[in-house]
């Protein structure tokens, strides 16, 4: 058995839904389970919906005009998604009159999206012949906690999903499941959403769950690559990259999986494959536990643009106990996430996203230490042996100083897997195409 994951971008139109069909019938024999986002910018279309309900207006024409010349030119009849489009208008009717929309109410409202996706997918999986059937996330036994829009999928999901896949995985059932990705329900049945990567960690914990041979996301390049390859054409593909190296690429601007999705298959040791729904014979890129032979020097290099640096410095509490524990409770308080973090006896620099409100965070801050931000920041990151740190470094700052750019910080990170340094945003593309060319 394996799980297949597709985005929105690859389910965005009827061809792309003749596509996706087409790769999902390449793998029948693989047994697949198949887990789908809403179709191209549909969540966002809901979304738009929802602010005019609030306002007064009921309005779903774009979402409608979307699924149904979609059903036209993929020549389908879906008779269940014209059921939901008539409970999403009675929902915005219920929103439109009571001006308001609370979380819970959020989440049934985006649950549309990838509802319709997985009918429509499945009714043309059988117009081509090929036994399907949808599947809402519930309907095998993704249980969340009652944390809407960030909810927690449950303990119990590791012994619902076989209950109700097993018999499709020992051959009793034919059809092949399309399940609806990012959503559950809580204990008292109300349809929650998993958050950032929702529909990665729906994929996951099903594939981990059922002890799947593979977990496969397919996206639009041919896996994980070394660098963005809008930035840098000689970019190529990684062959394989540890479950940590992952994780680390998706925390600084990697499009992998994001790294709460990766949880399950690491408790179970299930490989992950990136692979390209445009060229499906390519292998793509594995993730794994280890590096089945020799760790790669440097594995891949990434970068996030939009980042704010913050000098923390305070002599009057040299020596103090406490002096971090303060600056980070700080953080604590506003809800402000540190990315990247140097520190010494007095003074802290750390980088913050830059569309974060900083503005109550620096006045508590300045009430015990002399603060300075700096925008136009931009991480580049290494993921490497960092073990091999003294020869990467030497590399790199080599061909740096060679271009004339400093870097302004440098961090590595606990895990050991990444080495990441401070650039002025408007060197960033030059610094990640610099630094290819000298490590690879």
């Amino acid at each position: 058995m394996i799980v297949m994951k597709f985005g929105g971008s690859s389910v965005a139109n009827a061809e792309r839904i003749r596509n996706v069909a087409s790769i999902i019938q390449a793998y029948k024999d693989e047994k697949p389970v198949v887990v789908l986002s809403a179709m191209g910018d549909t969540t966002d279309h809901l979304l738009d919906a929802a602010d005019m309900a609030v306002k007064g207006t009921v309005d779903i024409a774009k979402i409608e005009k979307l699924h149904f010349d979609t059903a036209k030119e993929l020549e389908i009849d879906v008779p269940a998604i014209k059921e939901l489009l008539e409970e999403l208008k009675f929902l915005l009717t219920g929103i439109s009159m009571l001006h308001e929309l609370t979380k819970r109410t959020r989440d049934y409202l985006v649950s549309f999206g990838e509802r319709m996706s997985v009918r429509m997918m499945a009714a043309y999986l059988a117009k081509q012949g090929t036994a399907a059937r949808f599947y809402d996330a519930w309907d095998i036994g993704m249980v969340s906690d009652s944390n809407y829009m960030s909810a927690e999928l449950l303990d119990e999901v590791w012994e619902n999903i076989p209950a109700h896949l097993n018999d499709y995985k020992n051959g009793k059932q034919q059809e092949i499941p399309i399940v609806t990705g990012f959503i559950a329900k809580d204990k008292g049945g109300i349809i929650t959403t998993l958050g950032r990567g929702g529909s990665d960690l729906s994929a996951t914990m099903i594939g981990a769950a059922m002890r799947a041979d593979e977990i496969q996301t397919w996206k639009d390049v041919d896996g994980i690559l070394t660098a963005d390859p809008r930035v840098v054409k000689e970019a190529r593909p990684v062959p394989e990259v540890t479950y940590e190296e992952a994780q680390e690429l998706a925390m600084f601007g990697s499009q992998v999986l994001h790294p709460r999705s990766m949880i399950p298959c690491r408790k179970t040791g299930t490989p992950v494959r990136v692979k390209n729904s445009y060229n499906i014979k390519s292998a793509g890129s594995v993730i794994v536990e280890k590096h089945s032979s020799t760790t790669p020097r440097v594995t891949a290099i990434t970068s996030v643009k939009n980042v704010t640096l913050i000098d923390i410095q305070s002599s009057r509490m040299l020596g103090a106990a406490g002096f971090l524990a303060h600056i980070f409770n700080q953080f604590l308080k506003w809800n402000i996430s540190i990315d990247v973090i140097a520190t010494s006896e007095v003074s802290v620099s750390l980088t913050v996203n830059t569309k974060a409100d900083l503005t109550g965070l620096i006045s508590d801050l300045e009430n015990v230490a002399e603060v300075q931000t700096k925008t136009g920041k931009a991480i580049v990151t290494l993921i490497c042996d960092a073990g091999n740190s003294s020869s990467i470094l030497e590399d790199a700052f080599t061909a740096l100083n060679k271009n004339k750019i400093n870097v302004q910080m440098i961090s590595q990170g606990a895990s050991k897997v990444n080495i990441s340094m401070l650039v002025d945003e408007s060197q960033a593309n030059d610094v990640v195409q610099i630094l290819h060319k000298a490590l690879f």
